[in-house]
């Protein structure tokens, strides 16, 4: 199968049976996992005890292999198998006198490199790419651009060409394009960057939800660390925050009432949450009964409950011409924190409540504090505490058959235990990263004529937000104060996003809205439509052309085509979309 390998254990000892046990590398302090038994082969040799068996090759792994009757330890190995490949351990006895027993690993058959099929998709896509750019550049070019126009709309042209105006000027054609690639700082204008980070979160979050390729780094970490999947959402969360701020900024200014701005907020949140738990959950689709199963967590409705409390704190404490810089602050470096200092002491309370929760709740069964993934883990001790108190909340508020039931740690960790990244607990988090996306939205709007105090604010927050992740991680995977966790949303892994996310949004703002080297395209297409991408891409997941019937289902390469041809169709779909000026707002 993909991801696997084939071991033929050959047992040459004649005394006793060997019992094989693995581990993966990727599963902290677990214990070994029995994997098979091998006969021991005959008196005279000639027949050696045989067993074959699956390992995984996704990870390195360590092999056991013990004596049957004394459980003994024979022999350990470290090797990463490769997939599809065929390996032979031969054990035998070196020396009959002093009974050393050796274990040969050889390659049978060798494995395949799976990761192939990434770098001819890459070469795909940057085929593609270079065609766009020179396209583009010829375009540029009068003869060419006019040829192109003939050739396209000839009644159109001959009109210019024969009309008493004769061909537009400069100035019309720039009036009279409904999407400007320039942000004039004098008139408020939407900012392209802000939708080309939001549409980069939302094209991966598509393509990892498809499948990924099938691909490990492609699928969300067992537990602690960090994998592609891992990003995008928080990052989708952070942008979330920054369009509040200016959003919000926009409207006050043009004099809407906040009681109206609040129902708005209200009625957002709500569809938000609602559309989460009727369309997007999968269980509705199998009849009445599915509704005692209901998931009542998800992604669009941490979004939705997100949204209602940083926008209705940004609501209740915005001052009115606080970032045109008729307030007075004494320190004028901090300009756009002091005074929203309320709002900073709410945040700071709530993440004192996850703290105290975290680590302060006793969970039946559990030490307190535990934030590792039961099952296996820690050697088997907390086998029923996956996620500690989050999972505990959880499971007490919601039921057990309300979360989520097939969570990432199931695999590696062999959890039984139903556990929802999408917690009550997590969400405490989400508000704090959706706030710092707000806090970047605030730097916009205090610095909109100043592009090097915009980024170098975006610079030190990614350093500030990068120190207290090294801190509380110790800068290790597995031994810090709170290590990085997606499923718990930890502090760690809100700061070490948020880190992430400023400097990504420096990037793209100076190459998209400072510098204009990049117009956003594709990602600012899905970034101007994204709630019907997220929403269309869940429900046509399993309809033509988003899916098929595969010939080899065992096959990288046809996974990972089928999944970047149906991610590749929501950029497409929202760009016709872009066109026609359809979009989807909630």
């Amino acid at each position: 199968r993909m991801d696997q390998a084939l071991l033929l254990v050959r047992n040459e000892l004649s005394a006793q049976g060997l019992r094989l046990a693995t581990l993966s590398g990727s599963c902290h302090q677990c214990l070994y996992q029995f994997l098979t038994f091998v006969p021991p082969s005959n008196e005279s040799l000639t027949k050696p005890g045989m067993a074959v068996v699956m390992v995984d090759t996704q990870h390195p792994l360590t092999l056991l292999l013990n004596g049957s009757e004394s459980d003994r330890e024979l022999c350990k190995i470290q090797y990463h198998f490769g997939e599809f490949g065929n390996y032979s351990l031969v054990v035998k006895t070196l020396s009959t006198s002093t009974k050393t027993v050796s274990c040969d690993l050889i390659i049978n058959e060798g494995p395949v490199n799976s990761y192939l099929p990434i770098l001819y998709a890459f070469l795909v896509y940057m085929g593609i790419l270079a065609i766009l750019i020179i396209g583009c550049l010829l375009m540029k070019i009068d003869p060419v651009r006019n040829w192109v126009c003939k050739k396209l709309n000839p009644r159109e042209t001959d009109r210019l060409i024969n009309s008493e105006l004769g061909s537009p000027n400069t100035t019309d054609s720039i009036s009279s394009d409904p999407n400007p690639c320039f942000w004039s700082t004098n008139s408020w204008q939407r900012l392209r960057s802000l939708d080309t980070f939001r549409g980069l979160s939302l094209i991966i979050m598509v393509f990892v939800n498809y499948g990924g390729g099938k691909y490990w780094f492609f699928k969300h970490e067992s537990w602690n660390g960090l994998t592609v999947a891992d990003l995008v959402f928080p990052w989708f969360v952070f942008i979330m925050g920054t369009s509040i701020s200016l959003s919000m900024s926009s409207v006050l200014r043009w004099g809407s009432s906040k009681w109206k701005l609040l129902r708005k907020i209200l009625w957002r949140s709500f569809l938000l949450i609602l559309l989460g738990i009727l369309v997007v959950n999968p269980n509705y689709c199998l009849g009445p009964l599915s509704w005692d199963n209901l998931r009542i967590p998800g992604v669009l409705q941490r979004l939705g409950f997100t949204y209602l409390v940083v926008a209705a704190l940004e609501l209740l404490f915005t001052r009115a011409g606080a970032e045109s810089g008729t307030s007075e602050t004494r320190c004028p470096a901090l300009q756009d924190i002091l005074p929203y200092w309320p709002q900073w002491i709410f945040i700071l309370v709530l993440e004192g409540v996850w703290l105290c929760l975290t680590f302060l709740l006793p969970v039946p069964g559990c030490p307190r504090g535990y934030l590792g993934p039961g099952g296996i883990g820690d050697f088997g001790n907390y086998p029923n505490c996956t996620g500690g108190a989050a999972g505990y909340i959880d499971r007490l508020l919601l039921g057990e058959k309300h979360i989520y039931q097939h969570p990432s740690s199931s695999v590696i960790y062999q959890t039984t235990m139903p556990y929802d990244p999408e917690g009550i607990l997590g969400t405490i988090n989400s508000i704090f990263m959706a706030f710092l996306g707000l806090q970047a939205g605030k730097i916009i709007l205090f610095y909109r004529d100043d592009h090097k105090q915009i980024m170098g604010r975006f610079f030190v927050w990614s350093i500030i937000m990068g120190i207290i992740s090294a801190i509380l991680t110790k800068c290790s995977k597995e031994e810090g104060f709170i290590p990085i966790n997606k499923n718990l949303w930890s502090t760690s892994y809100v700061t070490t996003m948020s880190c992430f996310a400023f400097i990504l949004l420096l990037l793209i703002y100076y190459l998209v809205d400072v510098k204009r080297l990049w117009s956003g395209a594709p990602f600012f297409y899905p970034g101007m439509n994204s709630i019907l991408v997220y929403i269309g891409h869940e429900i046509f997941e399993n309809y033509f052309p988003f899916k098929w019937k595969m010939q080899d289902s065992q096959s990288h390469a046809e996974h990972l085509t089928q999944n970047l041809t149906a991610t590749t169709l929501w950029v497409i779909i929202s760009y016709l979309l872009y066109r026609k000026k359809i979009f989807w707002k909630i």
